[in-house]
């Protein structure tokens, strides 16, 4: 789980990727690709495009869904709470909880 996932999030442009489906998610590739150039100035190919989203889905961060003859991307974030679940944030223990 953790090897993929973090290949996948160690990438700007998928970063940037996974931020454009933040935003708004159901995305085409045709749209994907539209974004990152306007928005991003990322002058990046749409084969290039399409292999950055077959890393995120590997890594489950997206998820695609066929309606005819389109491909939508969703972003799926139930990857990213199980890194969270692993390493929990330690409660910083108060004088309350210490006993002499």
């Amino acid at each position: 789980m953790a090897d993929d996932l973090f290949k996948a999030l160690a990438d700007p442009t998928r970063r940037t990727i996974l931020d454009e489906l933040t935003e708004r998610s159901g995305q085409t590739l045709f749209e994907i690709c539209s974004r990152l150039s306007m928005k991003h100035q990322l002058g990046i190919s749409r084969q290039g495009v399409s292999q950055h989203l077959a890393v995120l889905e590997a890594a489950g961060l997206v998820e695609t869904r066929r309606e005819g003859r389109y491909k939508f991307h969703d972003l799926n974030t139930a990857p990213l709470r199980q890194i969270t679940e692993r390493w929990p944030v330690p409660h910083p223990s108060g004088p309350e909880d210490s006993t002499p």
